[in-house]
């Protein structure tokens, strides 16, 4: 049996959509199953053993790029799969591998795609399933009769870590890095409510780099350049190297599991630090770390209560209080805390 399973868009919800993708090959122990994935996450997946490949999704989403959306089609049809499962809610996920040939087809019936799927699920009304998202995708497959039961899963690991913080080091020792490194990634997608002050970035890495002895990596797109830079130069003392739009996923992914801490915001960047078991301290502001928040415990998240918080607003209409309020002071205790329970610390 040959199995095509569509990944979601983006890096975040791919690392949460995993457990659901291991739940298939559980349930299909014998099948040859591929990923269809955007080319911006592709490598997540590289080093997954619940799969057997990967295919690169091209072209732009939307109306936009038919024919490239074709001729992918009919890629896929000479695969000859024979089931595919959607993890994007959209109506082009469902066009592209109808167009495919392939005529199971298992996903939410959203979108208005319902009559294209052979197995149109039912959306989970509120309060019906778990808050995180995690379980959004099992649910799909519950509901197909796939698994029995929603499982536990407290923590979400990508597969082959170790190998990952190897290639890092080495990276690191290429960029010329001084090690033990301390992550930064003070970007977020979706506009600027999910981004903690830069500056307070810069001061609580450097605090954290200067009390182990090493120096801090700052990562984010090109995009984020300037963003990043900033960062960098306000922790030079700290040795501090932006390296936003330099790396690769998979370089970034590497060089992350070889970072023996991570600072970040509500972001793709986040998911993957927690996926890689690095301890990693996350500034929540607008959004709701029930829903998307990193799992594990070596995951800390920091948040201001305040009365509007979770808004879920891309930008802050009024003082951005969630994410002002929150100190460097505050950010670099919580991960000295993390750094002090994994022993680098150790006497401090």
């Amino acid at each position: 049996m040959k199995i095509l399973i569509r990944a979601t868009n983006w890096i975040g919800d791919a690392v949460m959509s995993l457990p659901a993708l291991r739940a298939v090959r559980e349930r299909f122990s014998g099948a040859r199953i591929t990923v269809l994935a955007k080319p911006w996450v592709a490598a997540l997946y590289e080093g997954e053993r619940a799969i057997d490949g990967v295919i690169p999704l091209e072209g732009a989403a939307g109306p936009r790029d038919w024919l490239v959306k074709w001729r992918l089609a009919q890629r896929l049809r000479r695969e000859r799969f024979d089931l595919a499962v959607l993890f994007p809610n959209s109506f082009e996920s469902a066009v592209v591998v109808r167009l495919a040939g392939i005529h199971q087809i298992i996903g939410y019936a959203r979108d208005g795609r319902g009559p294209l799927l052979s197995h149109a699920i039912p959306i989970p009304a509120k309060g019906e399933i778990p808050r995180h998202e995690r379980f959004y995708y099992l649910e799909m497959l519950r509901r197909a009769g796939w698994i029995e039961c929603l499982p536990d899963v407290p923590e979400i690991r990508l597969d082959g870590v170790s190998e990952a913080q190897h290639r890092g080091e080495e990276l690191f020792a290429r960029f010329g890095v001084r090690l033990p490194a301390i992550g930064v990634s003070p970007g977020a997608a979706y506009g600027s409510a999910k981004q903690w002050l830069p500056e307070r970035f810069a001061q609580a890495a450097s605090r954290l780099a200067e009390e182990i002895g090493g120096s801090v990596a700052v990562f984010g797109s090109a995009a984020e350049k300037a963003l990043c830079g900033a960062v960098a130069k306000a922790a030079s003392a700290a040795g501090a190297r932006s390296f936003a739009g330099q790396t690769t996923l998979r370089e970034f992914i590497d060089m992350t599991a070889a970072c023996r801490l991570f600072l970040t915001n509500d972001s793709g960047a986040m998911h993957i630090a927690s996926a890689l078991g690095v301890p990693s301290v996350t500034v929540f502001g607008p959004t709701d770390e029930s829903a998307t928040g990193p799992l594990g415990a070596s995951a800390v998240l920091v948040r201001e209560a305040v009365e509007c918080a979770p808004c879920l607003l891309r930008e802050c209409p009024i003082d951005h209080r969630c994410m002002t309020r929150v100190g460097a002071d505050r950010v670099a205790l919580a991960g000295a805390s993390l750094l002090r329970a994994n022993g680098t610390l150790r006497g401090k």
